[in-house]
């Protein structure tokens, strides 16, 4: 499916990279398990454009962006391309211990002309990233989560974290052992999901 633009405010060119990726995804994910089959056919927005919406919720420029647990790179890779067409100097580090994804993430960064550092390891095991902004999508519930982000992310860093219908009872769970300070975004992609904006992460 061509990807087209939508609210999103993303150049040609960028769209025009996010397309060659889309159709990178495609090829391999016959070969290996990168996304469910089901999502491929509606690739666009249930994978790129929920993404971009992570991209464009950053607002101010990072020096360094850590995706967690990238697989196909969602929204990690998407989030380095949109920000290699917005001007952005951003390093982008993305953590996946998976290597035949790791060696799709290093094809796409190639064919699109991106650069990103691939930490082929495991996000608990991987050194400290001190990223001041860490990002997460589809990886793990808030009390599996958080302790990851802590290790990556920098003492005045935040975290962009997209959350299904569970989001409430998942930061009722973590109240106990964390405070943040918190912006719940409705996504544009999924009427029932949201962006959750953490800053100020500290143990309780």
């Amino acid at each position: 499916m061509k990807a087209e633009a939508s609210s999103e405010s993303v150049s040609r060119e960028t769209l025009d990279r996010l397309e060659l990726y889309q159709a990178l995804l495609s090829k391999w994910n016959t070969r290996i398990n990168l996304v469910a089959p089901s999502t491929i056919e509606d690739s666009w927005n249930r994978h790129f454009r929920d993404s971009l919406q992570i991209f464009l919720e950053a607002g101010e420029e990072p020096a360094h962006w850590c995706d967690l647990g990238s697989g196909a790179g969602f929204p990690g890779m998407v989030a380095a391309i949109a920000a290699h067409g917005a001007g952005w100097t951003t390093k982008f580090t993305l953590i996946e211990s998976d290597q035949r994804k790791c060696t799709f993430l290093r094809t796409v960064s190639r064919e699109t002309g991106v650069p990103v550092t691939i930490l082929p390891e495991r996000i608990e095991a991987a050194a400290p990233q001190d990223a001041d902004l860490v990002s997460a999508r589809a990886l793990a519930p808030l009390p599996r989560l958080l302790p990851w982000i802590r290790r990556h992310i920098s003492g005045n860093g935040r975290a962009i974290l997209p959350k299904g219908r569970t989001y409430q009872q998942e930061l009722d769970e973590v109240r106990d052992n964390y405070a943040f300070s918190l912006e719940i975004r409705p996504s544009e992609v999924d009427s029932g999901s949201v962006i959750l904006k953490l800053e100020s992460i500290r143990d309780v």
